[in-house]
């Protein structure tokens, strides 16, 4: 079946067919991250949807919306070749009526590390995915680990608004030197592609510790290696639930997440560590 492109709900009503459907909400420019993605998707559905929309509501005044790379017809091919069976592509005015006032607030937890650096970002993160996942109306969707707050607040709004979506996890891909694929590295120039190694590099030292304090400063003691080119925004040692920091007593895991400036470009990362095991 060729692939279809849906840009409004009239579309995605006629694109529906029998069987399970499975959602994966991105931004496109899409990469190998992507890709992993919805082939966990394919494996898991009858019919796979993948969203692409800017969102508007999760950038902020000073942030990269106008210039974020907007590539539909190379992300078109990669559905393609993935077997993508829909394309949502709504507009702004298709996604949020004129007069809108309601959306979804992230709470507290929605507040803190990344979104202490973003005010905002995941209350119009998390009233997007509401709304993918209303006029999509999946059995499953798929996010990336990489982005691991927002993974988990979707996975909080789910759980806290009974919508009837289960939500899987997909491992962050990663450049065969280590840096995290993301669709904003086209933005680093060489030099700066080198500093943003220092992110994977940080997170791979802490994971190798077991107590939250050594884990910290073997982080940061990478970190601190890059120089001033990298202007590091938090490294954070957090419960993977709350997202709340750690303290020395905690055991089991937890998200050792970091997020710099590099240049003109802003990036996250993050591990899953084991903080002392018996």
């Amino acid at each position: 079946m060729d692939l279809i492109v849906a840009r409004n709900r009239a579309d995605l009503v006629a694109a529906r067919r029998e069987g399970t459907v499975a959602l994966v909400p991105t931004m496109g420019a899409l990469h190998e991250g992507h890709r992993s993605l919805i082939r966990q998707a394919r494996v898991r559905s009858d019919q796979v949807v993948v969203s692409v929309f800017v969102n508007p509501l999760q950038f902020g005044p000073n942030e990269d919306f106008s210039r974020y790379p907007r590539t539909f017809d190379d992300d078109l091919d990669v559905c393609r070749a993935e077997g993508v069976d829909v394309v949502f592509h709504p507009s702004v005015e298709d996604m949020y009526p004129p007069g809108r006032q309601v959306g979804v607030s992230a709470g507290e937890m929605g507040r803190v590390v990344e979104g202490a650096s973003r005010p905002g970002h995941f209350d119009g993160m998390l009233t997007v995915v509401l709304k993918l996942f209303n006029l999509v109306r999946p059995d499953l969707a798929v996010f990336g680990q990489k982005d691991a707050q927002q993974l988990a607040l979707i996975r909080r709004m789910v759980a806290d608004l009974d919508v009837p979506v289960e939500v899987l996890g997909g491992p962050t891909v990663r450049e065969p030197d280590g840096l995290a694929l993301s669709s904003r590295n086209r933005y680093l120039s060489d030099d700066d592609r080198k500093v943003a190694l220092a992110l994977s590099r940080a997170l791979r030292a802490g994971a190798a510790q077991l107590t939250p304090d050594k884990i910290r400063a073997a982080a940061h003691e990478v970190l601190a290696q890059a120089g001033p080119k990298l202007e590091l925004d938090y490294l954070a040692l957090v419960d993977p639930a709350t997202f709340t920091e750690v303290n020395e007593a905690y055991h089991g895991m937890a998200v050792l997440a970091v997020a710099a400036r590099v240049g003109s470009t802003r990036l996250i990362d993050n591990v899953t560590v084991t903080l002392n095991p018996a």
